[in-house]
């Protein structure tokens, strides 16, 4: 198992790090497992993971720092796990720029799934060299995004760090400069049919990309918000 990729379990119920360590094992994944912060902190230092697994509820350092703290260091993918009535604690977790999110309790299929999902995003090949795909750029208003290398950069030309999901929504409005877009057609659109339309999934991260792309981000003119619809492109704003 030298080769599969790593799931980092953050969890501080033993009962459930080994269950999901032997079920993740058992699908080809390599589970390492951590209890609290300190002890991710220290497994992260020896390897970083493809995508940590980790629970809100933690003592001393709860997920949502921690999750704060990997995304400004690291390039994985995040899932957090939160109570069944967690709501705000989603919504923070996304605000924070978790991937995904899945409440407790939860059937391991569907965590595989939503695992399998980021996994796939998180891997997606930059396209090929000869791909028109790979020679386009898009502006966002004073910002670019490359849809080959599956970045974004400001004004100055540096980076600005995006997740996996934030680059498939913007490539979803590239694709679509112009036509107001449901938050069911985004669902469609991006291929993630496991996120609920009638939730706030989907206005958070518009959100969080505002307030990467707009000059104003309380007065959006880049992705604009169609009334009784969604979510619009424009194109050259």
């Amino acid at each position: 198992m030298a080769n599969a990729e790593c799931v980092l379990v953050v969890d501080d119920d033993r009962s459930i790090r080994e269950m999901l360590a032997e079920y993740l094992s058992s699908e080809g994944y390599r589970v390492v497992l951590a209890e609290d912060g300190v002890a991710m902190r220290a497994e992260i230092e020896r390897a970083a993971p493809d995508l940590v697994l980790l629970d809100l509820k933690l003592p001393n350092e709860d997920g949502l720092s921690l999750a704060r703290f990997l995304r400004e260091r690291y390039d994985v993918g995040i899932i957090m796990v939160t109570g069944a009535g967690g709501v705000v604690d989603r919504i923070v977790g996304l605000e924070v720029g978790a991937d995904d999110y899945l409440a407790k309790p939860f059937d391991p299929r569907e965590l595989l799934a939503r695992i399998k999902s980021v996994m796939r995003r998180l891997h997606a090949p930059p396209a090929a060299a000869g791909d028109a795909g790979s020679r386009r750029s898009v502006k966002f208003g004073s910002c670019r995004l490359d849809l080959g290398s599956h970045q974004l950069f400001g004004r100055d030309g540096e980076e600005i760090a995006i997740t996996s999901m934030e680059f498939d929504l913007l490539q979803v409005f590239a694709e679509n400069a112009g036509k107001a877009l449901s938050r069911d057609r985004i669902l469609t659109l991006t291929k993630n049919r496991e996120w609920d339309p009638y939730d706030r999934s989907i206005d958070i991260r518009v959100a969080r990309l505002r307030r990467k792309v707009e000059a104003d981000p309380e007065n959006p003119q880049v992705i604009r918000t169609v009334r009784g619809v969604g979510y619009m492109f424009v194109s050259g704003a």
